[in-house]
């Protein structure tokens, strides 16, 4: 399992690239590979809207179930990744590169300390098992 020390991470398996103010957002490798092949992605926020934290950003289909992706943190959409409705696979082999699904200026960085780093994910992970 994949799990970057640089990042960020929800208990709903959405990931947070943070780079000064702004924050890179998409579901993480455990997440794909429990919905295995990915098969549908609508992002549903668009530049320029306000986001709270847990507010929904996305839908992703497999093949087995679908899932919403929430946002980790509260902000305003900066960028959408538009090539990846076209590609939805890309999740399955690059969750965190090419699959990222929205970035935002983060609005609230008190937020970002509430989320899990790679070590305690890591625990939270083996705990759902």
């Amino acid at each position: 399992m994949n799990i970057p020390s640089d990042l960020k991470y929800t208990k709903n398996d959405e990931w947070l690239r943070v780079e000064g103010n702004i924050g890179t957002v998409g579901i993480t490798d455990y997440a794909q590979d429990q919905l295995s092949d990915i098969v549908f992605v609508e992002i549903i926020v668009n530049e320029g809207d306000v986001v709270k934290q847990g507010d929904t950003c996305a839908t992703v289909e497999s093949v087995k179930a679908a899932a919403d992706v929430y946002m980790p943190v509260s902000g305003k959409i900066i960028a959408v990744n538009q090539s990846l409705p076209d590609k939805p696979e890309t999740i399955n082999s690059d969750p965190y590169g090419e699959a990222w699904m929205v970035k935002l200026e983060i609005t609230n960085p008190s937020e970002v300390d509430q989320l899990m780093d790679a070590a305690a994910y890591e625990v939270h992970l083996a705990e759902k098992d």
